[in-house]
């Protein structure tokens, strides 16, 4: 697609021969899944512009561009081809959203190609379901690249104007009745469209802020997708930063500061419940009126991703009750096969996990035993392709969807980026060509 940083191919090097040695199970993974997405998914557009899609679907979503390209990030300090290839990217992110914040994926040009729903059709747009996540995740990708090279030329005046328009929707959308979005697909299976003539389910007002659809684009049964607002959570935080630090912008920070409050007091206030068995906890969705919706889906934003997200701790009492629901038979999208176990999402068939869910389960974890299990269980159910897949079937991993889904590689790949930033292992003493691997 475009010519790789020389950055990305030494570090893909010198991670592979790291896991030869720290986890040889691992290591026929780590370089071809941390340069899928600059191999497989990049394309230049013009002189500052990039388009990056999913893997097997043409399109680019803003939530999954934002984070197949979060683990280059780390890197782009010290090469400019690849801060070029960041910024492009941003950029054509914050045009993405100003031509329309409700589209969660566009086309590469103004063909019309995708989907055509009883919706306001765009020629750029692929897809027009309203996920909140789609607009937290460029201002995540954005606050990282700044925090880590120093560099402020992404916050232009189309960067400013997006992080406006942002702040109107979702502020629009805490009040969703008075919300001129609507969505309706024809002949598709119940999940993909929304009720109601395409209003979806009726919601009471929370300060929270209403989705339309989750990150695996299965509509929301409750409006108020809790994982998505925790995400707005600290997305609106990376905004005031942004807009108070670099663009001098304080009523529109004063701004994203209020309407995070609102947010984060609707959380506090509605999206909670008490289990019987795990305590006080996090519900997925509530509406506002009384109703819960308890479970979780693979596809983060998810509840067990809220210290990946930078939400909370995992230590957080909440969260850690969270947890326990999460991964127990009280989810009804937990499975417990021969081969794994974990969380699967209604967006796939039954007793299919997801391999994001494993990774992510390591990186939210702080028990050794439990990352070993998931390191494990990766190593053991990628089909011998060597690369992280969306779902495999718990019994049998030769039964899987998407065999090119680039932002699970991209996961994966920064899952091992952790492991060895921590020095999570610990070399002892060569036996049987293999490694012991000791507490670090």
């Amino acid at each position: 697609m475009i010519e790789r940083p020389e950055i990305l191919t030494e570090t893909a090097d010198e991670l592979e021969n790291y896991y030869k040695k720290a986890y040889p199970p691992l290591a026929p993974l780590v370089k071809p899944c941390f340069l899928n997405t600059i191999d497989t998914t990049v394309k230049k557009l013009g002189e500052e512009e990039y388009f990056v899609i999913t893997g097997d679907i043409e399109a680019m979503w803003l939530r999954d561009s934002s984070f197949q390209v979060m683990h280059y990030v780390p890197f782009a300090a010290k090469d400019e081809k690849l801060r070029a290839i960041l910024r492009g990217i941003i950029g054509k992110q914050a045009s993405q959203i100003l031509t329309d914040p409700y589209a969660n994926a566009f086309n590469e040009v103004p063909d019309g190609r995708g989907h055509q729903d009883k919706t306001e059709l765009n020629d750029w747009v692929w897809e027009r379901k309203y996920e909140l996540d789609s607009l937290c995740a460029p201002l995540y990708l954005a606050h990282a690249y700044w925090k880590e090279t120093g560099c402020a030329d992404i916050f232009t005046e189309e960067f400013e104007r997006m992080m406006a328009v942002l702040l109107t929707v979702v502020k629009t959308e805490q009040d969703h009745d008075n919300s001129a979005y609507t969505f309706e697909r024809s002949d598709c299976p119940e999940t993909d469209t929304l009720p109601c003539g395409g209003l979806g389910n009726p919601v009471g007002r929370t300060g929270m802020s209403w989705s339309g659809f989750r990150p695996s684009d299965d509509c929301c049964t409750y409006g108020y997708l809790i994982p998505s607002n925790m995400m707005a959570v600290v997305a609106l935080g990376y905004g005031e930063e942004i807009l108070r630090k670099v663009l001098n912008n304080n009523s529109l920070a004063e701004e994203y500061a209020k309407t995070r409050k609102q947010i984060q007091q609707g959380i506090e206030a509605f999206g909670m419940v008490e289990h019987p068995r795990c305590g006080k906890m996090y519900a997925y969705e509530t509406d506002g009126l009384g109703h819960y919706n308890l479970m979780d889906d693979a596809n983060s934003p998810s509840l067990l991703a809220m210290p990946y997200l930078h939400y909370c701790g995992c230590e957080d009492e909440f969260y850690v009750n969270t947890r326990k629901f999460i991964l127990s038979g009280d989810n009804p999208f937990y499975y417990r096969g021969a081969c794994a176990d974990g969380v699967g999402s209604p967006h796939t068939p039954e007793d299919y996990i997801w391999h994001i869910a494993i990774v992510m389960r390591a990186l939210t974890s702080a028990d050794r035993e439990e990352i070993l299990a998931c390191l494990e269980q990766l190593a053991g159910t990628h089909a011998g392709l060597n690369f992280i897949h969306e779902s495999f079937h718990k019994d049998d991993p030769t039964q899987f969807t998407r065999s090119w889904f680039a932002w699970a590689n991209s996961l994966f790949s920064a899952l091992m980026l952790k492991l060895k930033e921590e020095e999570f292992f610990a070399y002892g003493e060569e036996a049987d060509g293999n490694i012991n691997r000791v507490g670090s």
